[in-house]
């Protein structure tokens, strides 16, 4: 099983949003906090390493999806996620005109696991609502709230595709 995970809003987060509520984080977002330039001091949200490789140690192959499109913001991803402990897996990401649903498809996870986008317009700007029919049918999709993280998740796969 291939579980896709987006990055900054749902597992990762930017420095000051430590200590803060989900509210606060969105807000935030908002204002512009300058640490959300910071892509190399982003910080995991919640428990979100040990639920990922909870999934890992039931055998799910983890894979990930950045929000940048510049090779070296997606290097600085990577270096955040080994540096703080994530399972290993790619990292996907926009390449040339390619939308998120475009990479979404290119991947083809079994699950694919996003935030709701509020700080930023919400469905428009999300993944899922702009998959193709037989790939939205085909694949679970599972929304969070911005910045509120995955630790409400199941710890079973199994649970978390029914």
């Amino acid at each position: 099983m291939k579980i896709m995970v987006f990055l900054h809003g749902t597992v990762l987060m930017h420095r000051n949003g430590i200590g803060r509520t989900r509210q606060e984080r969105v807000q935030h977002v908002l204002d512009g906090d300058e640490s959300l330039y910071d892509f190399a001091g982003y910080v995991p949200v919640g428990e979100a390493v040990q639920k990922l490789q909870t999934w890992k140690d039931q055998d799910a192959e983890i894979v990930y999806l950045s929000s940048h499109r510049k090779i070296e913001d997606v290097e600085l991803d990577r270096g955040v996620l080994q540096a703080h402990g994530f399972p290993e897996g790619l990292v996907y990401f926009r390449q040339g005109a390619e939308q998120y649903c475009d990479v979404a498809e290119r991947a083809l996870p079994d699950v694919l696991i996003e935030d709701d986008c509020e700080s930023i317009g919400g469905a428009k700007e999300m993944t899922t609502p702009h998959l193709k029919p037989e790939i939205q049918v085909r694949l679970k999709s599972i929304v969070v709230k911005e910045f509120g993280g995955i630790d409400h998740l199941p710890d079973d796969i199994l649970a978390l595709v029914n």
